[in-house]
């Protein structure tokens, strides 16, 4: 059989390979065993599986396959931050970033080829949505940043952010089904409180989630809690209002008991004024949230260009004394095009 041919094993959940094994002749407690290679140490290889005999191995290897991915280009940031090309079975390409701090180390990682959104301000929203990405796709990327902060920090990987390129939510399901390998204990074994999920704000997804007792934290990409503004910088808030996802909102805190975060930046001469940072904390008192207030990545055309630091202190006011919480994050990665908003794969191949 030739290897495009093959079916990849990781495709298979545990009862299917069960049913596999014993409709082979095997016995069915080898399922697991090939499970746990697969998901909790993270096997590429099936020769590496040494509990299994050789002819079983022999086997799985003219049958599956195993289409991990592969870290073609790793790029260093001056401040620590690593930023991955990373090559998928079919050559297409994603990029993932590993960002250290004092206490934690995080895997940014994508769960789409290119993206279907437009935002204006985001490097990746110029690319043409490619695909979905797997769940073991999205495993995979843990995984390699996972081996990169033993390899350079020598310190374990502490949390997840799906912040990289593509809509989580526009890839519900295999989102989920990757977020499940990754927090089970028969794969990663990382908690879901360490897992922030981040959108652009759909608000009939934000409810699903809530339904679905998703147990990851939410993080919603707002930049503007008034209509006209924000439908300029992201055009889906035509079809999903500063309303609406406060609705949407207001849902998920019912059925989950967690606060939201808002991501948020502020663009001269677009969103630096009083009248937006007062819109905004009208609009936190809605939800029990928080504010991340984020540094601007430019993109190259200088449309976008950060507001001055009197603006941004203007905001911490007014949301301090709404009784908000906000933080200022500063951007890692800029000079590798890592930071928020720049994945854009520039490389050639």
């Amino acid at each position: 059989m030739q290897e495009h041919d093959k079916q990849d094993i990781r495709k298979l959940s545990l009862p299917d390979l069960e049913t596999y094994f014993e409709t082979v002749g095997e016995k069915k407690f080898r399922a697991k065993q090939v499970y746990e290679w697969l998901w909790n140490k993270s096997l590429k290889n099936f020769d590496d599986m040494t509990n299994l005999s050789k002819a079983t191995r022999e086997h799985l290897k003219e049958n599956f396959t195993i289409n991990h991915i592969r870290v073609d280009q790793l790029q260093r940031s001056t401040d620590g931050t690593i930023k991955n090309a990373v090559k998928l079975f079919d050559n297409q390409i994603v990029e993932s970033v590993l960002i250290p701090t004092s206490k934690r180390i995080t895997a940014c990682v994508s769960s789409q080829v290119g993206c279907s959104l437009d935002c204006n301000f985001c490097a990746t929203a110029r690319l043409k949505r490619m695909r979905n990405l797997n769940p073991d796709e999205i495993y995979d990327q843990v995984v390699a940043i996972q081996e990169e902060a033993r390899m350079y920090f020598d310190r374990p990987l502490t949390n997840i952010v799906f912040m990289g390129m593509g809509e989580p939510l526009l890839n519900y399901q295999n989102v989920l089904a990757a977020i499940e390998r990754i927090c089970s204990p028969e794969g990663l074994g990382i908690s879901p409180r360490r897992i922030t999920l981040s959108t652009v704000g759909i608000a009939k997804m934000i409810r699903k989630l809530a339904d679905d007792g998703v147990r990851f934290n939410l993080a919603l990409s707002l930049h503007s809690a008034i209509n006209e503004t924000r439908t300029r910088l992201m055009p889906i808030n035509e079809s999903n209002t500063v309303e609406e996802l406060a609705d949407a909102l207001a849902y998920w805190y019912s059925k989950t008991k967690r606060k939201v975060t808002f991501e948020y930046v502020i663009w001269e001469g677009i969103n630096d004024d009083e009248t937006h940072a007062r819109a905004l904390a009208r609009f936190c008192k809605k939800i029990p949230s928080k504010v991340n207030i984020i540094q601007y990545n430019p993109i190259d055309d200088g449309e976008f260009r950060q507001a001055a630091p009197d603006k941004v202190a203007l905001y911490l006011r007014i949301l301090e004394e709404s009784g908000i919480i906000a933080k200022v994050r500063k951007s890692r990665g800029q000079d590798i095009d890592a930071a928020c908003g720049q994945l854009a794969n520039k490389i050639e191949w």
